[in-house]
Order: C-alpha cells, then sequence, then structure tokens
C-alpha cells in the first residue's frame, strides 16, 4: 500500500507553517480565512494518490436532510477516502467534534482541525496521537495515519482494480472468439444478432460497424452485473430496449455452449471488490458517479487505445428507446442505459 511521503521539513509542511504566521501577523484568526492553508496542504498530499479535495462536499444519510462537510478526499472512482471539517483558534473543539458526531457527521476517516490542533477519528475511534499540530512532526504523523487509512472494501478494491485491467482485454477477447464461432455454427445466434444489427443501424446510427455491435455485447456480458449489483435492480435488463435485446443475443449464445458465470469466473475478485466499495454510499447520483468511473476504467482495459479520447456518459433519466446512455463525440461506441430509478 502506497504511503505518504511526507516530513516536517518538506515544502507543502513548510508552506502551510508560513501561511499561518502571515495570517496571524496581520490578526487574521476567521475560519474560513485559517482554513486555506490546510486545505492547500490536503490538496498537496492528495496528489500523492491522485486524490482530489472537493470542497463543501454534501453527503446524504437515510432518511435525513444532507449534511455538509468543509473537505472530502475523493479518488478517481469517486469514493471519498477522508473527510476534513475545520474551526477557528476560538472555536471550542471538543464541544465542535461531540455537536458534528451527533449530526451524523462521518466517523470513518475525519479531521477535525483548527491552526492549533487537530483531532483524527477512524472507525467511530479517537487515534491516540500528539493533537498539537504546531508541531511539525505531530502534523505530519496525523496526515500519515488519515492518508494509510483504508477501509476493507478499499483494500480489496485496489488491488482487484490492477487486476481487473490485466485481465479485461484477454477475457474480451475469449468472448469475441465465442461470438465468431457462434457464427459458424449457431443459426438462432446469427438470426438474433442481425436483428439486433438492424436495431443498432435503425436507432443509433445507419453506419454503424458490425464490429461496434459486438463490442457492445461484450461490454455488456462483462458489465451487467456491475449494473444489476450495484443499482440494486434485477430487473433493468428486462425494462430497457437495449439490454432485452442484448440479453436475447447472449442468451442464444451461452444457453448450449458455455456457461455465462462460469465463463466470468476470473472476474469475481474485481465484481465482489466493485459491489462492497458500491456499498459504502446510499445516494443515487453517487453511485452514478462511481459506476461512471468504473466503466471508463473497464473501457481503459477493454480498448486502451480509444479509453483517453471516448469517455462515457450516463444520465440517470427515464430510458426512451437507446438514449439512456451516450457516448462523448462517439456515439456507436458503449451504448449502455442506467436502471430507472
Amino acid at each position: 500500500m502506497q504511503e505518504l511521503n511526507l516530513k516536517p521539513t518538506h515544502k507543502l509542511v513548510t508552506n502551510y507553517y508560513q501561511a499561518l504566521a502571515r495570517f496571524e501577523h496581520h490578526h487574521i484568526e476567521h475560519e474560513g480565512a485559517v482554513r486555506d492553508p490546510f486545505q492547500d496542504l490536503l490538496k498537496g498530499c492528495g496528489r500523492q494518490f491522485k486524490w482530489t479535495l472537493e470542497l463543501e462536499h454534501e453527503f446524504r444519510r437515510r432518511n435525513a436532510r444532507p449534511l455538509r462537510v468543509d473537505g472530502a478526499m475523493v479518488d478517481d472512482f469517486h469514493l471519498v477516502r477522508g473527510y476534513w471539517e475545520a474551526k477557528d483558534e476560538h472555536d471550542d473543539l471538543e464541544k465542535e467534534i461531540r455537536s458534528k458526531l451527533d449530526k451524523g457527521y462521518p466517523r470513518n476517516n475525519i479531521i477535525f482541525q483548527t491552526p492549533e490542533r487537530a483531532v483524527l477519528i477512524q472507525n467511530g475511534v479517537r487515534q491516540k496521537l500528539n493533537e498539537d499540530i504546531r508541531d511539525g512532526g505531530n502534523l505530519v504523523e496525523l496526515l500519515k495515519q488519515f492518508f494509510a487509512y483504508r477501509e476493507p472494501h478499499h483494500e480489496e478494491w485496489d488491488e482487484a482494480v490492477t487486476a481487473f485491467k490485466e485481465r479485461i482485454p484477454e477475457i474480451a477477447k475469449g468472448v469475441k472468439e465465442k461470438i465468431e464461432e457462434q457464427r459458424r455454427t449457431n443459426l438462432a445466434f446469427v438470426q438474433r444478432f442481425d436483428d439486433f444489427y438492424a436495431l443498432c443501424r435503425q436507432s443509433i446510427n445507419p453506419n454503424l460497424s458490425m464490429e461496434a455491435v459486438e463490442e457492445m455485447l461484450v461490454q455488456h456480458l462483462l458489465t451487467e452485473r456491475i449494473f444489476r449489483k450495484i443499482f440494486d435492480n434485477s430487473e433493468f435488463t428486462r425494462r430497457n430496449i437495449i439490454a432485452i435485446e442484448i440479453e436475447k443475443v447472449i442468451a442464444s449464445m451461452t444457453e448450449k455452449q458455455f456457461s455465462r458465470d462460469s465463463f466470468l469466473k476470473s472476474l469475481d475478485h474485481f465484481y465482489r471488490a466493485i459491489e462492497s466499495a458500491a456499498s459504502s454510499t446510499e445516494d443515487y447520483s453517487e453511485k452514478q458517479k462511481f459506476i461512471n468511473s468504473v466503466y471508463e476504467r473497464f473501457f481503459q482495459g477493454f480498448s486502451p487505445k480509444e479509453a483517453d479520447t471516448h469517455g462515457i456518459v450516463y444520465t440517470p433519466q427515464p430510458i426512451r428507446g437507446l438514449h439512456g446512455a451516450q457516448r462523448r463525440r462517439h456515439p456507436e461506441k458503449g451504448v449502455r442505459s442506467l436502471p430507472q430509478r
């Protein structure tokens, strides 16, 4: 697991203390100003992990109004890795912590911070650290522990992402070979594929290539479980015209020749990691962002030459024909629809 590369002499740390000294010199003490140096410190540390600090991050709770935290460290899959709440030095930090936690603020990995003190809570437990962050050594220790925190599903997820990208080209190639075999030996498959191809050309693009439609089959076969599990909707493939027709084609391919589950067995670890990671959020829009990023990563492994130029865009609108999802700048690639709420 990657460790935060930070020492008391690091430029990020020295810049932080220099900024605080300037504020003190000018008698600037209000929270809106004094939080900026710590904000810059978190941003700089986050770059080592390709994490982004989202300010005024809103999080939702079941059957309750949304709350905002001053900042959240978010990875490139839109998973929140840690939270930050800033106060000025005149606030009663202990009182503020109790108040925020009572309101429902996260307890898994959060820093409550003033210019002089910082409290780190992980898994609901206050960590035994020297909370006086006027000392550079204490500050560095706090940040290292904050950035080192991984919930169990994050540990598995980080490992699975690498394995998934490595396996996808191999698995996709195997699916393509199955498709070619079906063309030669399975009349039912040929008929259903031709019907689906005609539907796609009529609804998406009359110049749509057969190869693009084959890629749609591959992508659906490899990602259907992800959509079904993350959105907890086993019916979406029966309510979406594209998914219905794709499932018919795949059914004709798998019913006699091979088992879909056994064929995808080698991706079980990745699927479980996704499902576990996605379970950390109940908000539909957050799930949408997460699945967006998952599918981007899938496409990087599936077709790396085009991954940087053809991003995936999802819309949670009610599905209208084939327009539930579209690809930026290249609508024939990877058409996919989200399940309806």
